[in-house]
């Protein structure tokens, strides 16, 4: 899965995306040689193409499942493309060339749904698919005007980790399932000692709007009207700005600290080095705070007064490609990927699949668990999915979210984006 939309992932664009990606540069090929594959020649051969942004570890489990496919399919072959960092401009520039990939990791569906094969007649009568086994909101996230562009392959939502053994040296309970923002600040200022340059909380000098907007939802507010249409009175309402201001007012009273900026470390590494006690994210980081032996722990999202809990969703889907000449095997390689088998496989995504999840018991482990608490309270549809300008609106509110960490008031700067922001659209 896509490790930070990417993740994220909204503000770039290069040529037809906006999409960016985590890891290295180095671009491998996975699946057997044609000769091994068919067992004759290599016209005989069907060969799959398949993108992924994925490096490493994760990307050598897919060359495995590519494996297991080309076994149980003789005669195919599968090439495992792995763009990495090159990811956006390599896949616009194939499907510039009228030669993309067959199937691809997507969750930029705004740019891209054109370029896609649309999958409602391949998954809604599939039952090897078994469509119904698949958290159901998934889904919405990769349909653009009812069509799905997309088969659900890993996601995460966003939770709160916490370094238990700083909780226990200041005496302060372990945060729950069902507390509040006002919970949360509280705890933060007791866990900060400056002397000692510890605080309560990360505050990220780069935010990703999107990853803020569950923040947003759960105060009330909306970046844009549910139409698509409208951002004045959404994306600079008081209730925008009051859930964006409370990450500014806990860096000017010293509760929380700025990480990630220039020549700052990241917040992860903060983390691990026992310096923030609580951090926000996803799934990303719990396996090398694991491995620095933080003694972790997660939880829901933190409610405002009177107000229900919303999440946001990071999505990786699977794609086929318009111009495919292979979109029956497609189909196929792409029910395997999300087969039970397959997503086992996938150690670092969340199952996506109900009966995984019950096999696994994930959503019984305490460390888990909280990902699929918030996937149940994330129905809002993000603002990308709503209106195809909104990358250039995005980078608008990106500066007024950043100006609002460095001390500016958030009211004033999301005026002034919605300001700058209503000529597109227009």
């Amino acid at each position: 899965m896509k490790k930070k939309l990417t993740f994220i992932l909204l503000t770039t664009v290069v040529s037809m995306a906006a999409l960016t990606a985590c890891g290295g540069n180095n671009e491998s090929s996975g699946g057997n040689s044609a000769q091994s594959a068919g067992g004759k020649g290599s016209a005989d051969v069907k060969k799959l193409r398949f993108a992924t942004w994925d490096t490493g570890d994760a990307l050598k489990i897919e060359q495995d499942i590519a494996k297991k496919f080309e076994a149980d399919h003789p005669g195919t072959q599968v090439q495992v493309e792995a763009y990495a960092d090159g990811f956006d401009q390599k896949l616009a520039a194939g499907f510039g060339a009228t030669n993309p990939p067959d199937v691809m990791y997507m969750w930029d569906f705004p740019t891209y749904h054109r370029s896609l094969e649309p999958l409602n007649s391949y998954a809604d009568g599939d039952k090897d698919l078994n469509k119904d086994d698949f958290y159901s909101g998934l889904f919405n996230y990769a349909t653009i005007e009812n069509n799905l562009y997309g088969i659900p392959a890993g996601f995460t939502t966003r939770v709160v980790y916490y370094n238990k053994k700083m909780f226990d040296d200041a005496g302060i309970a372990y945060p729950k399932d069902g507390w509040t923002w006002d919970d949360f600040q509280s705890a933060a200022q007791k866990l900060t000692d400056k002397s000692k340059k510890q605080y309560g909380f990360g505050v990220r000098a780069e935010n990703d709007t999107y990853d803020l907007q569950g923040f947003v939802w759960s105060n009330g507010g909306s970046y844009i009207s549910d139409d698509g249409k409208t951002i004045d009175g959404f994306m600079n309402s008081k209730e925008t700005a009051g859930a964006i201001q409370m990450f500014g007012d806990m860096l000017k009273n010293g509760s929380a600290v700025l990480t990630g900026g220039k020549g700052q470390q990241s917040g992860e590494d903060i983390f691990k080095g026992g310096k923030i006690a609580m951090w926000e994210s996803g799934i990303w980081p719990l396996e090398s705070f694991k491995q620095a032996g933080i003694d972790v722990g997660t939880v829901e999202m933190p409610a405002f007064p009177g107000k229900p809990v919303k999440g946001v969703v990071a999505e990786s889907a699977l794609s086929i490609a318009k111009d495919s000449k292979q979109k029956e095997l497609a189909w196929e390689f792409i029910k395997y990927y999300v087969s039970s088998e397959a997503i086992k496989m996938r150690v670092a995504d969340l199952p996506v699949r109900v009966s995984v999840v019950s096999e696994l018991k994930k959503d019984q482990d305490p460390l888990y668990k909280p990902y699929y608490t918030m996937l149940e309270r994330s129905d809002n549809t993000p603002a990308f999915l709503l209106n195809d300008k909104w990358n250039e609106v995005n980078r608008q509110l990106s500066a007024a979210v950043e100006a609002v960490v460095h001390g500016s008031n958030a009211q004033d700067a999301l005026n002034q984006a919605v300001k700058d922001s209503e000529r597109y659209l227009k």
